[in-house]
């Protein structure tokens, strides 16, 4: 049963959110842009009820209203303080209970990686993890990366505790040697280095569950990122670095999860879930 069969049927909207969710994931690579190239076509196409993005790279008044404030739409910003800089958002068809905005600590808060609402006892988070790469492709920014990862890992096991937790994002981290097209050469590159990967099974071990491959077990040439030159998109050689991960009991809720890698405006595309609850 999708949202129209819904509407259709004339249950009503809480009732529908009662029954079935889409939660899709996005790093846009700068929203201005992303919506010359249909950003807000592709909002109501997705047919998401929540959609997380990363990596918007503006303030809020820069962008024009209706992308702002779409109808229909409710929507929260993160941005970083540094102009054109980082940024998350969510867009939800449904106000949410509570938002945050901060993780406490004032060298995350101010590059806006962290995003956070509540519907009752469900929580879904946007966050856009640091690339460890450094502006030298030295690795210099690993460190802070660690370190991110370590207080977001903190935050969300005691959200848990209240109910079912979505993590969505671009993660910057390619898991396992399935996700990414070419692992052997990629061993020292922020990204795919093992004390990066070590991080993810961490959330693994804790029992946090890759929604993805959980569905998607074994199966390869699924991507998230390409990088723009090369033909590396047209020739799918990519990296999976975005992903929703899900709380033991809030996995147990996911109907389907998904990569859209038709969907252009990026060079990331869109990632989610669909959740029956």
């Amino acid at each position: 049963m999708d949202r129209y069969t819904v509407e259709t049927l004339g249950i009503n909207i809480d009732e529908y959110w009662r029954i079935l969710m889409r939660i899709v994931s996005w790093n846009v690579n700068g929203l201005r842009a992303c919506a010359k190239k249909g950003f807000l076509e592709f909002l109501e196409r997705s047919k998401a009820d929540v959609v997380a993005l990363q990596e918007t790279r503006a303030f809020p008044d820069q962008l024009e209203e209706k992308v702002a404030n779409p109808k229909g739409w409710f929507t929260f910003f993160s941005p970083a303080e540094r102009p054109g800089y980082s940024g998350v958002a969510i867009y939800s068809r449904k106000e949410p209970s509570r938002v945050e905005r901060s993780l406490g600590v004032p060298e995350f808060d101010s590059e806006g990686r962290y995003i956070c609402v509540s519907f009752g006892r469900l929580t879904i988070a946007s966050i856009y993890f640091p690339n460890g790469s450094g502006k030298e492709r030295d690795n210099s920014r690993v460190p802070y990366k660690l370190d991110f990862y370590k207080r977001i890992f903190s935050i969300i096991e005691d959200k848990r505790k209240a109910g079912p937790v979505y993590v969505a994002g671009d993660y910057n981290t390619a898991h396992h040697e399935i996700d990414l097209a070419r692992p052997k050469t990629n061993k020292k590159a922020s990204g795919f280095l093992m004390e990066e990967r070590q991080e993810l099974s961490r959330w693994e071990e804790a029992g946090w569950v890759d929604t993805f491959r959980k569905s998607h077990l074994g199966e390869e040439g699924h991507y998230s990122w390409w990088r723009q030159f090369g033909g590396a998109r047209e020739n799918n050689v990519g990296w999976r670095i975005d992903y929703v991960f899900a709380s033991p009991g809030a996995s147990k809720l996911v109907k389907k999860a998904f990569i859209w890698p038709e969907e252009m405006g990026s060079d990331h595309c869109p990632v989610g879930v669909d959740l029956i609850r």
